[in-house]
């Protein structure tokens, strides 16, 4: 844990170092929701009806923009190799820039969904269970695009392999958080999504880290 909280603090460091990139994922979310009372219109009530989705999706997009440089710049500079020579084993290393990458990028956008599902004029009572499901789903699209990230180390166009990859094992993350708001807005109890989604944490957090590390050792090798 020590060894863990060493590599934290010095991602977190780095991301302080370069604020461009925080700022970058924010004003991408924002922007990209802004976008769409122009495409569909601005009736309240269809604004209303599709805010879930609009947050989720486009927090889903602003969240693998950060993905790709996740470890990129790590091997282009060889600290992704002394980070394999440390004592303690990769996966602390690998764990501890996920853990950051959630906590610069998801939990930002956490913080800032409210204030954007206020321009979609959402229900009061939806907001404490899209709150739920962020902080639910958040950290699976770190964990999950981690692997992705490991996968296409290194690779040519990999940004785009990268999205391949990642997007279609995130559908469910997307259905089940707009689904957990939906429900409350249709009367209905949001328990299950989030549930299912507690258990699709719960499943990142056991199989990524494991996956993303053998990911980026191959790479390594």
């Amino acid at each position: 844990m020590a060894g863990f909280g060493t590599l934290l603090r010095r991602e977190l460091v780095l991301a302080w170092r370069q604020p461009g990139d925080a700022a970058t994922v924010l004003a991408f979310f924002v922007l990209a929701a802004v976008l769409f009372p122009f495409g569909v219109g601005p009736a309240p009530n269809l604004l209303a009806q599709m805010a879930a989705g609009i947050v989720w999706v486009t927090a889903l997009l602003a969240a693998m923009l950060s993905l790709e440089r996740l470890f990129q710049a790590d091997l282009e500079d060889g600290s992704l190799d002394l980070l394999a020579l440390l004592p303690s084993p990769l996966w602390v290393a690998v764990a501890a820039k996920i853990a950051a990458h959630w906590l610069t990028t998801g939990l930002p956008l956490l913080v800032v969904a409210p204030a954007v599902a206020l321009l979609f004029n959402l229900a009061d009572a939806a907001y404490p269970v899209l709150l739920a499901a962020l902080a639910l789903g958040t950290p699976a699209i770190s964990l999950i695009g981690a692997v992705g990230a490991g996968l296409t180390l290194g690779a040519r166009r990999g940004g785009v392999l990268l999205a391949l990859l990642v997007l279609p094992l995130l559908i469910p993350v997307l259905i089940l958080g707009a689904a957990a708001v939906d429900a409350v807005l249709a009367g209905l109890s949001p328990r299950p999504h989030l549930l299912l989604l507690a258990g699709l944490l719960l499943a990142a957090l056991v199989l990524c880290p494991w996956a993303a590390t053998a990911s980026v050792r191959q790479a390594l090798d």
